[in-house]
């Protein structure tokens, strides 16, 4: 809520005020500004822009950031170095065991596009901490041989990412790493649905099913197994059709208790939805939906009642959405 963001804002500015004093924080109701409303083109509450050596002219905004520790590194990133140089293996470690996640960065020097995408990603991710290296040793330590990043969770690499200079995106590497502030497969929830839409990936799938039904250890297993493979390029959410609190997501994809289990993809830029066109959830079965839907091959699923056994009766004909195209065209 803007009322809990605030709340971590202020305790930001309380302790930066302190460790960096040239950092001014402030805060406006544009129910009163508009002129500054309309100027910031301010479209959504709560929006934080970090405005650099008084120029109004292109701030940066400050996206997906809630808690006060999150928004001390994020403007830390910006106004310092954005990782940790690291020398020595003792030093990644300790990097590496210090939070639950981190982020290193193994190079062959410290100077070329790899290096500045992955320095730009850090800014970005302020949940995180974020290091890089140019050691042989430290490289040879980890096994790694070409500039790769790698990812670890509880002191333990779960994934690496080799950059090839000039063709890395920052967005795509933002994406990916995001990703890992969430568990490979998110339950849906009053609590994580705000988590979700703060990572910044577009597309979606949504598995429903009842997660007290038999079969569910089954399908759960084939969905995580598939989530591996689109990590950083399509977000998993698990939504449990038990759950009554969850029945305006059902009726935003017109979810009925006959369709479960139903695997849905939606596009948030688009508002598109693609149905899975096979009843079984296989790992088979969904990789080819992803794939499908990636490639762009995916057909768009329209909603639409069943059509009425007394359509054609009157002399003006019923249409729904499954006789539209037929009868109209």
């Amino acid at each position: 809520s803007s009322q809990n963001l605030s709340e971590e804002f202020a305790k930001a500015a309380q302790q930066l005020k302190k460790e960096a004093p040239r950092i001014q924080f402030g805060r406006i109701d544009v129910t009163h500004q508009q002129d500054l409303r309309k100027e910031f083109n301010i479209r959504e509450f709560p929006t934080v822009k970090f405005f650099v050596d008084g120029s109004r002219e292109d701030p940066t905004d400050c996206k997906g950031v809630r808690q006060a520790s999150a928004f001390i590194t994020w403007v830390k990133r910006r106004t310092g170095p954005s990782t940790v140089l690291i020398n020595s293996t003792d030093q990644a470690e300790a990097i590496i065991h210090a939070d639950d996640l981190a982020v290193i960065g193994f190079f062959k020097e410290l100077h070329n596009d790899s290096v500045e995408v992955f320095c730009e990603t850090a800014r970005d991710v302020p949940e995180m901490p974020f290091g890089m290296t140019a050691s042989e040793d430290v490289c040879a330590n980890y096994g790694i041989q070409k500039n790769t990043v790698v990812v670890f969770k509880k002191g333990k690499p779960v994934h690496n990412e080799v950059l090839e200079d000039g063709r890395q995106n920052k967005l795509d590497l933002t994406r990916l790493i995001k990703t890992f502030t969430l568990d490979l497969v998110t339950e849906y929830n009053l609590e994580t649905s705000v988590k979700i839409f703060d990572v910044p990936v577009e597309n979606h799938i949504l598995l429903f099913t009842p997660m007290n039904s038999e079969t569910f250890n089954a399908i759960y297993d084939n969905y995580k197994s598939a989530a591996v493979e689109f990590r950083g390029k399509i977000m998993f959410v698990l939504v449990d059709t038990n759950e009554t609190r969850n029945g305006r997501v059902f009726e935003y994809f017109r979810i009925r208790e006959a369709d479960v289990p139903a695997v849905r993809i939606l596009n948030l830029t688009s508002d598109a939805k693609y149905k899975m066109p096979a009843d079984e959830v296989t790992v088979e079965n969904l990789k080819e939906f992803c794939q499908s839907y990636l490639n762009g091959r995916a057909k768009l699923h329209l909603s639409s009642e069943e059509i009425p056994e007394d359509w054609d009766k009157m002399p003006v004909k019923v249409l729904v959405g499954k006789n539209f195209n037929r009868i109209v065209f």
